[in-house]
């Protein structure tokens, strides 16, 4: 009889977890883990006749890392995860600190507008800027009708400045809203304190506020990084050759290449160059934090 209650007992303890915390274990387990592990499987898989053979290798590793074009697509899109970051924090953090310090009474709005891209089509925003800077686009109609060039503008679109700036403007709610959050959560007493000292303005940006705003800067530098890195709507429409990137090979290899062990295999050096940058970030976030305190 007191095991049963015990039983029993433990049943009601677990049971409110469990309801709560069980459907989205669940969830992430059949749609986030289970798909992962069958990429990670297939990687050492081959293909013979568009069949896919379960003869376990390491071939698919070793073409994609040995073989130059792929090195190359993977440096490319690292280089444009890299640069669309670099050009992405810098307006970020301006416009963050302007939201924040500044704006004041209409930070709310800035917000808004900053936050409303998102709730477009990411397709929709790609395609906006091929529109832009193609040759009947917006900046070559107005560069020719001004008699400032000739001839339409070539270089503006498909190539990797256009991949870089669509990211830039895509990306750039990514970068700022981590940015503001931490911000928003400096205690003003610390600027005072900082003013009292006879601390100027620009001394108490590079001193106070940037160390304390660390965590935002690193963490939407690593969503930015990523997500530009994995990027593939933007080099499908604005890149064309030149601006290549290693999810439109995978794309290429899971279609038209009926390659699937080949296409996972990159899908898995895409994750694991995804988590290494996410393990340095927080590496640099706990040194930062060690740094302030």
């Amino acid at each position: 009889m007191t095991r049963r209650a015990d039983t029993s007992v433990v049943l009601r303890r677990w049971r409110g977890p469990v309801l709560v915390f069980g459907p989205p274990f669940l969830f992430v387990l059949a749609f986030l883990v289970y798909p992962y592990l069958t990429v990670f499987e297939n990687s050492f898989y081959r293909v013979a006749d568009y069949v896919v053979v379960r003869d376990f290798n390491f071939d698919n590793f070793e073409r994609a890392i040995g073989g130059e074009l792929y090195r190359r697509v993977l440096y490319v899109s690292a280089r444009i995860g890299v640069i669309v970051t670099l050009i992405t924090l810098p307006l970020a953090y301006l416009l963050a600190y302007y939201a924040a310090f500044v704006a004041r009474r209409w930070r709310h709005l800035l917000y808004f507008l900053v936050v409303t891209p998102l709730w477009t089509s990411f397709l929709l925003r790609v395609y906006v800027w091929k529109l832009i800077l193609g040759r009947t686009g917006l900046v070559n109609n107005v560069l020719t009708s001004t008699g400032a060039v000739d001839e339409p503008l070539s270089f503006l679109i498909y190539n990797q400045f256009s991949v870089c700036l669509t990211l830039v403007y895509i990306l750039l709610p990514f970068f700022f809203l981590p940015i503001y959050t931490s911000l928003e959560k400096i205690d003003p007493a610390y600027l005072e304190a900082s003013a009292d000292l006879g601390a100027p303005p620009l001394r108490t940006l590079i001193r106070v506020i940037v160390p304390l705003s660390m965590p935002g800067v690193i963490t939407g530098a690593i969503f930015t990084f990523c997500l530009s890195f994995g990027d593939f709507v933007a080099p499908a429409l604005v890149g064309g050759p030149g601006g290549l990137m290693v999810s439109n090979v995978i794309i290429s290899q899971f279609g038209a290449a009926f390659d699937w062990p080949f296409g996972s295999a990159l899908a898995v050096l895409v994750l694991i160059i995804v988590l290494a940058v996410i393990a340095l970030g927080s590496l640099a976030e706990k040194k930062s934090a060690g740094a302030v305190a």
